[in-house]
């Protein structure tokens, strides 16, 4: 949707849709490559991202001196509204989401220590950019004539108006603003990417999704099923999109909820490994008495829990439900719980008969 704002303003849904799968495989082909070039993107990308945000936050309070406000900034505006602000609301738990990622490249780290000081440090600059770059925007545009997609191109057109110059400088941001979502794909694959080959490796997926590249270590299994699933989600849900708005909010709500559920387990796993295991010596550990830990997990679980259901029921707060939006997020997400429940049942018969073959050789 980006790049037709840029440059093809009359580009048709499908060949966006076109241009989303090339980027798709794009990211397996650069995570596929070596850990360093998908770090060395990752960090480009980063760098890339925060020129394009201080670019609209600084660029948003230089037309308000000179052009005013866009947007009234009074505490009850600010506020979101339970007619249609909150929906947003589990984009920002999103958005806060994966840090924990990098626990998968433990190996490559020089001191794993660092882990939780960089992980802290991420999240207040990343609040800190969100917060600042969000505000530009709301500075120059009004709020109304925000879209989901074009909301940055059409942010970067105010600032720098439709002159020569401003017309290369748009394409230009605009252009680093598509080169920073690569760096994010490459990021989140590369992540998610190891810790599936990793569980492979335990036999608790099947055992392409460990496949590894001889040449550069590389999870090229985990690589492929993700490049796979990707084009199959985005092609799904195109079906049902009408505009590029519509398909981005789909498929983000849909993999969002993916993404968020293993979470729902993940805080009382560490509960109960805290309680019945306190004594295991750790590289990390939560600060606290067990009190402490019950009322963060609880905390943390209806959080996530909350986000999945506004994902899902984004009006659910007004008493209705869009069936035409929700019905595809849930039937996706319930389809893909199945299949993992599926694939895991198997790896499961496959563990114990493997177990079972090793007791009987060894006697």
């Amino acid at each position: 949707g980006m790049f037709a704002e840029l440059f093809y303003p009359d580009l048709s849904l499908f060949w966006q849709i076109i241009i989303c799968i090339i980027l798709t495989w794009l990211t397996i082909l650069i995570c596929n490559v070596s850990v360093d070039i998908g770090v060395w993107v990752t960090n480009i990308g980063a760098l890339l991202k925060i020129t394009v945000i201080s670019i609209l936050g600084i660029g948003g309070f230089i037309y308000a001196m000179n052009n005013g406000v866009a947007n009234e900034f009074s505490l009850s505006n600010m506020m979101p509204s339970f007619d249609s602000g909150i929906e947003f609301l589990p984009a920002l738990v999103f958005n806060l989401m994966g840090f924990e990622l990098v626990a998968t490249l433990t190996r490559e780290m020089k001191d794993v220590r660092d882990m939780p000081k960089a992980v802290f440090l991420s999240i207040g600059i990343t609040a800190f950019l969100y917060i600042f770059g969000t505000v530009g925007i709301l500075m120059a545009l009004p709020a109304d004539q925000i879209g989901l997609v074009a909301g940055i191109i059409d942010t970067l057109k105010t600032l720098f108006g439709d002159s020569a110059i401003g017309n290369v400088l748009v394409k230009t941001i605009g252009t680093l603003a598509l080169l920073t979502f690569i760096g994010n794909m490459v990021s989140w694959t590369m992540g998610a990417s190891r810790a599936a080959a990793e569980a492979a490796s335990e036999g608790e997926l099947p055992d392409y999704v460990g496949k590894m590249s001889p040449k550069f270590n590389t999870p090229i299994g985990a690589n492929f099923i993700t490049g796979m699933l990707s084009t199959l989600v985005i092609i799904a849900y195109a079906v049902f999109a009408q505009s590029s708005d519509d398909l981005f909010w789909s498929v983000f709500a849909f993999s969002s909820c993916v993404f968020l559920l293993p979470y729902l387990f993940m805080f009382p796993a560490y509960l109960k490994l805290r309680m019945s295991e306190p004594d295991v010596i750790r590289p990390f550990k939560v600060p606290g008495n067990n009190t402490v830990q019950w009322l963060m997990s609880i905390v943390c679980f209806f959080v996530i829990a909350q986000s999945v259901v506004l994902f899902i029921f984004p009006e659910i707060f007004s008493g209705e439900i869009v069936w035409s939006y929700t019905a595809p997020v849930l039937l996706g997400v319930l389809l893909t719980i199945a299949i993992g429940e599926y694939i895991l049942h198997l790896a499961i018969i496959k563990k114990s008969q493997h177990c079972d073959s090793s007791t009987i050789s060894t006697h």
